[in-house]
């Protein structure tokens, strides 16, 4: 399903080829895609506030895009939303950093310096799934690892200076919450 909401997004003619995710256990069909067009960064961090009031224990948010498309502050602007105070560095060294939230814990992954999908584990990635958000950068470079019901998140770059573009596409988890994020509600 291609969500339409004309007051909250610009989405392209819809391409079945890119509403697919590739995973461990072969090609899985999105349950919903949107696509939004972001002036700023505090239209990215509005984003990551009104997913982060989505996100339920056990998500998996991969979020993609080239150096610099901005998933390092859409990751920093849905644990603030979650309720973070503190400093919010990027993992790019430590690979991985644990928040203790008051919604629950919030793991952010860095995957850029991966070599193989199995150094994930060293990271501790199977202790986020179960009870905990994870945010996930350059999650193509251990898919293997992840969950197929996930949600993906593509930033790029806008038509202006400062803008993104965010491609977002659920599973069959994420449909209804993509809808409520479409609709204006969940947040």
């Amino acid at each position: 399903m291609l969500i339409h909401a004309p007051h909250l997004i610009n989405c392209p003619r819809y391409d079945p080829r890119a509403a697919r995710l590739r995973l461990r256990t072969g090609v899985l069909k999105t349950q919903a895609m949107i696509a939004l067009d972001l002036p700023d960064e505090a239209a990215t961090a509005a984003l990551a506030a009104r997913i982060a009031a989505l996100a339920q224990p056990g998500d998996v948010i991969a979020l993609r895009g080239e150096l610099g498309a901005g998933k390092t502050a859409f990751a920093r602007a849905f644990i603030r939303a979650r309720g973070g105070d503190g400093p919010v560095p990027s993992p790019t060294f430590t690979l991985a950093q644990l928040y203790e939230l008051p919604a629950g814990p919030v793991w952010h992954f860095d995957f850029y310096r991966l070599k193989r999908p199995e150094e994930a584990w060293e990271l501790g990635i199977e202790e986020a799934f179960p009870d905990g958000v994870a945010l996930i950068e350059w999650p193509e470079r251990a898919e293997a690892v992840l969950p197929a019901d996930r949600l993906e998140i593509t930033l790029s770059q806008g038509p202006a200076a400062n803008s993104r573009r965010a491609e977002i596409a659920g599973g069959p988890g994420w449909a209804a919450r993509l809808t409520a994020l479409a609709e204006g509600r969940g947040s």
